[in-house]
């Protein structure tokens, strides 16, 4: 049997890094760590974990359930307050839907429909 010990990263794939870093590094507020290597792209750090963006020309995701983001593929982050969050995303004119299971989250989209959650932290 495998036994995993951590989570290292996610990558995504966006297709305009400027609009990826104004998403990830303005709104969320990720912070850039050093990236090694020389296809265009950038990382971010949060706590042990990374997020890794990788440029793909003309990449746009489309997700299957419009209806509900969170049954998506998607990724997951807490953050300290949920209405900050939200009104940020909201001044910013980032798409969103609350969470259907009444938890305190809700789900927005990148420049290139990448699906995050953001769940209030406890």
């Amino acid at each position: 049997m495998i036994s995993i010990q951590a989570p290292l990263h996610v990558a995504l794939n966006v297709s305009n890094l400027a609009l990826a870093e104004a998403f990830y590094g303005g709104i969320l507020g990720l912070t850039p760590v050093e990236r090694p290597l020389s296809f265009p792209g950038l990382w971010y750090q949060v706590g042990e974990f990374q997020i890794h963006l990788i440029v793909a020309e003309g990449y746009q995701i489309q997700p299957r359930n419009l209806e509900k983001w969170g049954r998506n593929a998607h990724l997951a982050l807490a953050v300290e307050n949920l209405a900050a969050a939200k009104a940020a995303l909201v001044e910013a004119g980032y798409p969103m839907q609350t969470s259907a299971s009444g938890r305190a989250a809700l789900f927005t989209q990148d420049t290139d429909g990448n699906i995050l959650e953001l769940s209030q932290a406890i």
